[in-house]
């Protein structure tokens, strides 16, 4: 198969099925497969990114119960993981019974950085830049002045040294208001970076948004009473405990850290993808956040005055406007089913659902263990497939999790001895 094909970028989305077919060996169900564009017709994907040939779809499911700073909202979230949305819903339900989450998100500063080489005496670069900064800021703001007019715009000029000979990096630091910012940010440094180079006598070569995001901060906090925790035969202090220990293993354990922050993204990442944000970009300003002293959990727990109490403190660099806000239909209408009135809202939305998928994740592990769910809801999932309909679907489920033989074949023998 040859991948090399001149001007294909420039082809109509039909005719790229078919040479896709014709390179790949793609059938006629697959082709009208790839047809199937759903809510983004093929014209708007086709001015989204290059090379399209259909949409790749992820179910769009809504979690529930959740409550935030004493509002009600119900969440988008687009995941193909079993079980996300059900565990983000149970945790908002056993959360809204203890009051809610609440959630408090820092001003939506993002960082431009402008790599600046040829800095031979560090002092006097940083007195020179300070002193400029008025001018600095000044022509930033230029740049955008719509983003100005809604309140938002350059604050402030860093200077930071690093581990490279001759090397500084100025800091832009941008109110972005209801922007994930990227663009703004990048298209300011490359407005100041001349300037930078005129006044200081150097040269400049990055010049580009940081997705560290450390001005960008949300914390939110939930707490359980035990009551509330408990399961079966299982009392809500020993639940509390088991997570409380679970936490610390994760405290412990870089390699337990990296399991116990995905199940935070399960829920971060889900939300983003609905709302049209960038979710790589959030991975990596979480992740890198987490990893600034060594690599920790983004969430901590422990036990307080009889209750479990969690906290989550995350950058979350999130928009409400621009990118693909008002081009994708279905980021439109889970921007309107979640109802949110600014991005710094979003972002304690989507801090709180990561909150409460930890917790999800290890109240499961301590209880009964995330696979035995996972299994129950994969048992279902065969059961359907083998025909089974409405009660038939738990009795199947249920039979065959118990003999622990979970396949087509037997969900079928179990129906056809019904």
């Amino acid at each position: 198969m040859d991948s090399e094909i001149s001007g294909f970028y420039k082809l109509e989305p039909e005719k790229r099925m078919q040479i896709l077919a014709r390179r790949t060996g793609l059938d006629d169900g697959d082709i009208d497969k790839l047809k199937q564009f759903g809510a983004l017709d093929k014209e708007s994907a086709d001015d989204m990114v290059e090379n399209v040939v259909s949409n790749y779809q992820l179910p769009l499911g809504i979690a529930t119960n959740l409550k935030v700073n004493g509002e009600d909202y119900l969440v988008p979230m687009a995941v193909e993981e079993t079980s996300v949305v059900a565990a983000c819903s149970y945790a908002a339900k056993l959360a809204r019974r203890n009051g809610g989450v609440e959630a408090k998100a820092t001003e939506p500063e993002m960082i431009g950085q402008i790599q600046v080489n040829g800095v031979e005496n560090l002092e006097e670069f940083q007195k020179t830049i300070k002193k400029k900064e008025g001018r600095l800021i000044e022509e930033a703001n230029s740049a955008d002045e719509t983003l100005v007019k809604f309140g938002g715009g350059a604050r402030e000029i860093q200077v930071r040294d690093i581990d490279k000979e001759n090397t500084a990096v100025v800091h832009l630091v941008v109110d972005v208001r209801d922007a994930m910012g990227a663009n703004t940010v990048n298209t300011m440094c490359e407005t100041v970076a001349p300037i930078i180079e005129k006044l200081t006598d150097t040269e400049t070569n990055l010049r580009i948004v940081s997705n560290l995001s450390d001005r960008r901060l949300v914390r939110a906090e939930v707490e359980f009473a035990f009551e509330t925790l408990k399961k079966e035969k299982i009392t809500g202090k020993e639940v509390a405990d088991g997570i409380v220990d679970a936490y610390e293993f994760a405290e412990a354990d870089p390699y337990r850290t990296a399991t116990h922050n995905k199940g935070v993204m399960n829920g971060m990442d889900a939300v983003c993808i609905a709302t049209g944000n960038d979710f790589r970009a959030l991975e990596a300003g979480v992740h890198s956040y987490a990893a600034k002293d060594g690599y920790n959990p983004v969430t901590t727990w422990w036990i307080d005055e009889g209750k479990l109490k969690g906290s989550i403190e995350v950058p979350v660099a999130v928009g409400t406007v621009g990118g693909i806000t008002s081009v994708h239909p279905l980021v439109e209408i889970s921007l309107k089913i979640l109802d949110v009135d600014s991005a710094q809202e979003l972002s304690e939305v989507m801090a709180s659902v990561g909150l409460l998928q930890n917790f999800a994740a290890l109240r499961a592990l301590v209880t009964e263990g995330i696979q035995k769910g996972h299994m129950k809801l994969h048992a279902k999932n065969i059961a359907k497939q083998a025909g089974a309909k409405d009660e038939e679907v738990d009795i199947v489920a249920e039979r065959m999790t118990e003999e622990g033989e979970v396949s087509q074949d037997r969900a079928e023998e179990i129906l056809d001895d019904q």
